[in-house]
């Protein structure tokens, strides 16, 4: 397996450090309101290295972390539960978005009860720990609004920007303590934020000073990932936004120190989704959400296929027009898929061999690097192989099966067979129609009509399809 690693910026043959089992930590949301479909389409495609990694007979051990406690969630709980103790407030608050997300994970076909999930407020003795430790071995300092990394000791013997340059001022010393900046004002960055008013805290107490207060955002993220998978782990997942300041000082505090030199063997990142052509912002009015497309008459799993068209490290551009796209992409695949149950003879003695070659070229392509344009061409392929009068049962179920296990596009879910019913419905009308009875003909074809089953009279045969 290959895959491109944002620390070397190449592709690289992958070998996880425990030959059976890849070890993966995915940043997960701040569970502040809905995940915007730019954040869906990073969680889709590492989904899909997660199968992937299954696909190539790893198992997988893949942790993703709730943000539920940073700038946001502490500002939005505190707007919506002013009544509220404010730790109360937080943790009712984040409870509701983190059910959110679960849902549209699902919604998205994304792998939700194989990752085990992480929380920040659960997590804080394992932060206060490596602080601690930081602070001990002069990697960070006490100041008076909480503690800060040091960034100029970190470089004495590491470091600093392995994922990408960063310039640093070099003679003032300056700290930040907001949780989200850029490299213009790259800087000192806070590991704990001292307590300011109304804001949920927790005790602690550095070099006989008292610090209530609560953890800055990337300090989080160091500590789970330690505590669940040890150091190093084989991947570091996240979107390129991640990238500064968020990885950058994940690495360097978890590096710092007498601490190992490498927080992770890979790092991959997933680029931007842009909507027509451009960045998402609520001032463009192109912000939507999973609600947002099912409003507009899209299954989620629509959604899906188009991120999958497009190469993890390319920018995807989303419009309606390319939803429906590929909506109709993935309702040709579900047609296809519908012949099955139809009444046909077993197709020729080659089917079998020609999809199933079809299909280890579509994994060849997912091993090289999760290369999903290329495994879909080589599906649409085989569903090219299948007609009603040349049809493997044997064939067509084990390409469903490659498309829902590897992809999850859930075509086999999505085309159940008809009625006894129907069928005999579908059985009369042909009767009828022998007979030349179109009046009667055409009342079965809206009878059937009418239960979302189309028909489509062949020369032997009526096709069915949803």
């Amino acid at each position: 397996m290959k895959l491109h690693n944002t620390l070397t910026k190449k592709v690289e043959d992958f070998t996880p450090l425990d030959l059976t089992n890849v070890r993966v930590y995915s940043c997960g949301p701040t569970v502040y309101n809905y995940a915007h479909i730019g954040n869906l389409s990073s969680y889709i495609y590492f989904d899909i290295l997660h199968r992937t990694l299954l696909l190539a007979g790893w198992d997988v051990q893949r942790v993703m972390n709730f943000t539920d406690v940073d700038d946001k969630t502490i500002r939005d709980s505190r707007l919506k539960y002013p009544d509220l103790d404010p730790m109360e407030a937080l943790i009712k608050f984040t409870q509701h978005w983190e059910s959110v997300f679960r849902h549209d994970m699902l919604a998205i076909g994304n792998l939700v009860d194989e990752i085990h999930f992480e929380y920040a407020t659960s997590n804080i003795a394992e932060m206060q720990k490596l602080i601690q430790h930081l602070v001990d071995q002069k990697q960070a300092y006490v100041a008076d609004d909480g503690v800060y990394f040091d960034i100029a000791e970190y470089r004495k013997t590491r470091v600093y920007g392995q994922l990408c340059h960063v310039e640093l001022p070099s003679e003032t010393k300056s700290r930040i303590d907001n949780d989200e900046y850029d490299k213009d004002t790259a800087a000192d960055f806070a590991l704990w934020k001292k307590q300011k008013d109304g804001e949920p805290a927790w005790d602690l107490e550095i070099d006989g000073r008292d610090l209530e207060g609560r953890p800055g955002w990337h300090i989080e993220c160091s500590a789970m990932s330690k505590k669940t998978l040890g150091q190093p782990f084989d991947i570091h997942t996240g979107a390129v936004d991640n990238i500064f300041p968020h990885h950058e000082n994940e690495i360097a505090q978890s590096t710092a120190g007498d601490q190992p030199e490498k927080l992770a063997n890979f790092f991959i990142h997933s680029e931007h989704l842009l909507v027509d052509g451009k960045k998402m912002a609520k001032s463009e009015h192109n912000f939507y959400t999973v609600p947002d497309i099912e409003a507009k008459g899209f299954d989620p799993l629509d959604f899906r296929m188009l991120v999958l068209q497009s190469h993890y490290r390319n920018a995807t551009n989303f419009t309606w027009e390319s939803l429906t796209a590929a909506q109709n992409r993935r309702r040709n695949w579900r047609n296809i898929a519908e012949l099955r149950w139809q009444i046909t003879d077993s197709g020729d003695d080659g089917q079998v061999e020609i999809v199933n070659n079809l299909l280890d070229m579509a994994k060849e392509r997912l091993l090289d690097d999760l290369d999903t344009p290329g495994a879909l061409r080589y599906i649409d392929e085989a569903f090219s192989q299948f007609s009603i009068e040349n049809l493997s049962q044997f064939a067509m179920e084990n390409l469903l099966k490659f498309v829902d296990d590897n992809l999850s596009l859930k075509i086999l879910d999505a085309t159940p067979d008809i009625s006894d019913e129907e069928k005999n419905l579908i059985a009369k009308r042909f009767s009828v129609r022998a007979e030349k009875d179109w009046a009667k003909s055409d009342e079965i074809r809206s009878q059937l009509a009418n239960r979302g089953v189309f028909l489509n009279d062949a020369d032997q045969q009526t096709i069915w399809a949803r």
